[in-house]
């Protein structure tokens, strides 16, 4: 790990040399570009076991988990190299005729300097994703990996620093004081990944110097169940996902509305499916669920657990928090009261809150009443039903008959609304993100 002290000195220094050298990188061309992201994607190779011993000691990420991190930057690269010429070109625009004797096109040209901040839950893919978007475009970087994965920021810094030139992405690891360093200065764009409130503090820092900024956030990802859903299906998969990095993901589903007539089914299924996975013996298997990722964040959702039950929501299963281990096991929430603060603040934890409607209407009017999700899940085989989700809720995206995909898929952008984020990425979508998209008008 890195012990060096960064000064105010050292960024103002950095930055200046990004700064000056942004109008040289901005001409690379495709094949440039391509160069530089073959080369990150073989250092990654490369380095492969200890990036995952890096996310075991973190997060005690184990097997497809782990190389789910890898696998999700090797997909964005091998597009980024397949479809970057392309990316890059020119597009002519019809004019309007306004301006007699004209044609006119859009060039894609680099923000400039963006500065980078990694998330901890996902310490290794949500650095890399966005970098492989920042120099596709063509910008120059400084990053900063997220300190409360340190084993991940290490090996992360490592491997920029042997792909890069600090003049064209500078990294520097340390905690909060250095990000608040790094927010005085005046970059062209700013990439975060992690909690609206922080989301904020960095929106407020961009707007001193009026840069543009990619806030990916979170929210209560709410799930809308049909009364004539296949339940086993859903439950299962709801159940399953919740607990994907020990719910420590922006897209988890949360908050479960499933009809009155259907809810014992749900609760029974997802119980069973939480003990099929993830216990042996009857006992956590934390190999199988990952942990929280600090003991500062372990007493956060313990306190919601408990003001959830002091105030008379009911534990169906889980509610246990084992502070030796950093693990909470899987739990489901039901009559959880209005007042609980579980309600109101996003859990990154694996608790599901489970409640029951009559008639769609109802979750409708509670959804409206909450601020815009990351993404929203429908389950159900009826379409009508589905469009009337989609026509009556807002979210930045959807899955329907599972939680989750539709991040998977490149073709569609991925980035939430209001409170939840600013910006898409993900394929061309991260391409555009980190351009700026310059019309160019020829007259005679």
């Amino acid at each position: 790990m890195n012990n060096t002290v960064t000064t105010k000195d050292d960024l103002t220094a950095a930055f200046a040399n990004l700064s000056a050298n942004q109008w040289t990188i901005r001409k690379t061309t495709a094949t440039q570009r391509i160069e530089k992201l073959t080369k990150l994607r073989a250092a990654i190779q490369s380095n492969e076991e200890a990036i995952k011993a890096a996310l075991y000691a973190d997060l005690q990420r184990l097997g497809d988990n782990a190389d789910f991190e890898l696998n999700i930057c090797y997909g964005d690269i091998d597009d980024a190299v397949a479809n970057l010429e392309e990316w890059m070109s020119e597009v002519p625009v019809a004019v309007s005729g306004a301006v007699p004797d004209s044609k006119a096109k859009i060039i894609y040209e680099p923000k400039g300097v963006v500065l980078l901040f990694g998330a901890w839950n996902f310490p290794f893919s949500l650095l890399m994703q966005p970098l492989i978007a920042i120099v596709a475009a063509g910008n120059c970087a400084m990053v900063k990996p997220n300190e409360m994965s340190p084993n991940t920021s290490a090996i992360s810094t490592s491997i920029i620093k042997s792909v890069f030139s600090p003049d064209e992405v500078a990294v520097f690891e340390g905690d909060v004081a250095l990000a608040n360093e790094m927010l005085e200065l005046p970059f062209d764009h700013i990439f975060f990944t992690g909690s609206p409130a922080v989301g904020k503090v960095v929106m407020t820092a961009a707007a001193k110097h009026l840069a543009s900024v990619t806030l990916e956030l979170g929210g209560k990802n709410p799930v809308i169940i049909d009364r004539d859903a296949d339940i086993q299906d859903a439950a299962g998969k709801i159940a399953f996902l919740r607990n994907m990095n020990s719910g420590q993901v922006c897209l988890c589903p949360e908050n479960i509305w499933v009809h009155e007539d259907k809810k014992d089914e749900f609760v029974a299924v997802a119980q069973a499916t939480f003990q099929a996975m993830f216990y042996q013996d009857d006992k956590l298997n934390a190999d199988a669920t990952g942990k929280i990722i600090d003991a500062r964040n372990l007493g956060r959702i313990k306190g919601y657990l408990d003001d959830a039950k002091d105030k008379g929501a009911e534990v169906i299963c889980g509610g246990d928090v084992n502070e030796d281990s950093n693990t909470v096991h899987p739990t489901i929430l039901c009559n959880v009261p209005g007042n609980a603060n579980i309600l109101s603040e996003e859990v990154f934890g694996p608790i599901l809150s489970v409640f029951t409607y009559k008639d769609v209407s109802e979750v409708y009017q509670a959804l409206s009443k909450q601020p815009k999700p990351l993404a929203l899940y429908v389950f159900s085989t009826n379409d009508e039903f589905v469009d009337d989700v989609l026509a009556n809720t807002a979210s930045g995206g959807v899955t329907v008959n599972s939680c989750i995909m539709h991040a998977a898929e490149h073709n569609l952008p991925f980035g939430g609304v209001g409170n939840s984020g600013i910006g898409r990425y993900h394929s061309i979508h991260g391409f555009k993100e980190l351009s700026h998209e310059r019309s160019v008008l020829f007259t005679k």
